[in-house]
């Protein structure tokens, strides 16, 4: 028996398009952005390292340091939406892992000895682990929780834009980051549609999707 997803989600899913022009005069407050971190942030990720790091701007001086790194196709998002969400992932979030795990055993969680195996297990593979598979690993967890965000945001009334376009190299010192700890995955901006008559580059219609047989392809063999 299929199962289908709540209701409010399956239609965030299913309306969700990519934003370019924004109101400029929406502002969202700081307690709504922490709150959609907070969902987004329940994204799974690798041994549960939540490798991700949430850069958040919303004003004008916060806008000109992403000014310095975004390509110019992508200033209508930086110009008009609301809130940008620079998406970082960590590589050195197994330096916590310890901390995470014995949190856990406090609050009953886990027990004593399933704390230590995950601990043997999983700490010593990341701790050993090469800078290329952190980053990798790292990447994945984040773009897990950018595409949670947006889906959050959704639900919160919200319109979004996935942007990739900037200089990667410059992001994490824009931000204020160690570019050698934090690899730049992606900027959400986050924010309600322009008024109508001044959508600009906004998508009318609902783009076209491959069908699902184009894509996949069972594997029997």
């Amino acid at each position: 028996m299929t199962t289908k997803p709540d209701a409010a989600l399956g239609k965030a899913m299913e309306t969700r398009q990519s934003v370019r022009n924004f109101d400029p005069d929406v502002r969202i407050p700081h307690a709504e952005v922490t709150e959609m971190i907070q969902e987004a942030i329940s994204a799974p990720s690798a041994c549960n390292l939540q490798s991700w790091y949430f850069a958040v701007v919303d004003t004008p001086a916060g806008k000109e340091q992403l000014r310095s790194f975004f390509l110019p196709f992508n200033r209508p998002q930086l110009d008009t939406a609301s809130t940008i969400v620079m998406i970082f992932g960590n590589t050195k979030s197994h330096e916590a892992y310890r901390d995470l795990w014995q949190k856990a055993y406090e609050n009953g969680q886990v027990t004593a000895e399933k704390r230590d195996e995950i601990l043997k297990t999983f700490l010593p593979f990341y701790e050993s682990a090469t800078q290329d598979f952190l980053k990798n690993d790292a990447t994945v967890d984040a773009s897990l929780a950018a595409m949670q965000l947006m889906l959050a945001a959704q639900l919160h009334g919200y319109v979004t834009n996935p942007i990739g376009g900037y200089d990667p190299s410059k992001a994490a010192i824009a931000m204020g980051l160690d570019p050698k700890q934090y690899v730049p995955v992606m900027a959400v901006a986050i924010g309600k549609p322009a008024p109508a008559g001044n959508l600009g580059e906004n998508l009318a219609v609902k783009s076209i999707r491959y069908a699902p047989e184009q894509v996949m392809k069972f594997i029997t063999d």
